[in-house]
């Protein structure tokens, strides 16, 4: 008798922080795709914001960057009754799965982290314990949901191998509990670059404004960014090696507009910087104002914000919890009833 029935497909999760608005980088590298893992996938996305407390932050304004970030999902083309959308701390078994890791994850892995190393020295007046073990939080997030797959930059590859090693080392204890998460290498998004230091990542913690652009910068900052961009003195539209600045105009232009390279320096061919960084600006203008716009509509409408945490809070604990009494059942807890 032949099985008719649908393949399963496999779980993929994404997690955000709340630290503010992400830059034109973060997008085209990485939220940009992710409406397209949500239609492949079955698919989670969190607003991470228990791993943002590792840096003291402001009350009020936390609240709302908080708020934003859940939009921003919404706003990049997320839709909630398809994909599980969520706010990390609504669901506690994050934090309980989180401690158990901690008792199963060995001092000497976490200090030979280097985010930690690089944090600490960033935030050298609050280096606190749970900077330390912000990787064991984030094995917790994935392992709760049993993520088949992670996408993950290549900051984040470290963190990725401790929640492999933890979720191997609890099942080798105690028998298969947790799927052990692969590091998903789907479409390359761009790796923009800044725009007045082409040689260093684009950074919304740059101290130059003029260094990045914001998702949500209007079009009047966007055009004076981009036309304000390093690039040199050859005045040619092409990509090569050592001219970083107008191969990260071309990088831009690409990603907003789908032509490659061949094609933008054929398009420019005997035109002059001035036209091209006009055209880069017009481009990621467009690029961005339907997500600005779904933006202020979605923060225009905090009710349905609030129902869209609770909904995706309550579809989460639901597979969540399962994972996490399994886990409790095996360590030898007594359940509630």
């Amino acid at each position: 008798m032949e099985n008719n029935a649908p393949e399963k497909r496999k779980r993929i999760l994404s997690c955000i922080q709340p630290s503010g608005i992400p830059t034109l980088g973060n997008y085209l590298g990485a939220l940009k795709n992710w409406k397209t893992l949500s239609e492949d996938f079955d698919s989670a996305f969190a607003v991470a914001d228990l791993h943002a407390i590792t840096v003291r932050q402001e009350p009020a304004k936390f609240r709302k960057q908080i708020t934003e970030v859940l939009a921003l999902l919404l706003a990049i083309g997320l839709d909630p009754e398809k994909s599980i959308v969520f706010i990390q701390s609504h669901v506690p078994a994050h934090s309980q799965l989180a401690w158990i890791l901690n008792c199963y994850t060995q001092f000497g892995e976490m200090s030979r982290m280097t985010q930690f190393k690089d944090k600490s020295k960033a935030h050298a007046d609050n280096v606190n314990v749970g900077l330390f073990s912000y990787p064991v939080l984030m094995a917790a997030d994935i392992l709760l949901y049993q993520a088949d797959l992670v996408p993950v930059g290549i900051d984040q590859k470290q963190h990725l191998e401790i929640a492999r090693d933890i979720a191997n080392r609890f099942n080798t204890i105690y028998s298969p509990t947790f799927t052990v998460p692969e590091p998903y290498i789907g479409k390359q998004g761009a790796k923009v670059m800044s725009l007045q230091d082409p040689t260093k990542k684009m950074s919304k913690s740059d101290p130059n404004p003029k260094s990045y652009v914001s998702v949500f910068d209007t079009p009047d900052v966007i055009v004076k960014k981009i036309k304000s961009a390093v690039t040199d003195c050859e005045g040619k539209v092409c990509y090569g090696e050592g001219r970083d600045g107008v191969n990260n105009l071309m990088s831009i232009y690409s990603c907003c507009t789908g032509l490659d390279y061949d094609r933008i320096a054929a398009d420019f061919e005997g035109k002059g910087y001035g036209e091209f960084k006009a055209a880069v600006a017009e481009a990621v203008v467009e690029e961005l104002r339907p997500v600005r716009e779904r933006f202020d509509r979605y923060m225009g409408d905090k009710a349905y914000l609030l129902d869209v945490a609770a909904k995706g809070a309550q579809r989460a604990s639901s597979i969540a919890d399962r994972t996490l009494n399994k886990v409790m059942k095996k360590v030898g807890f007594v359940l509630p009833k």
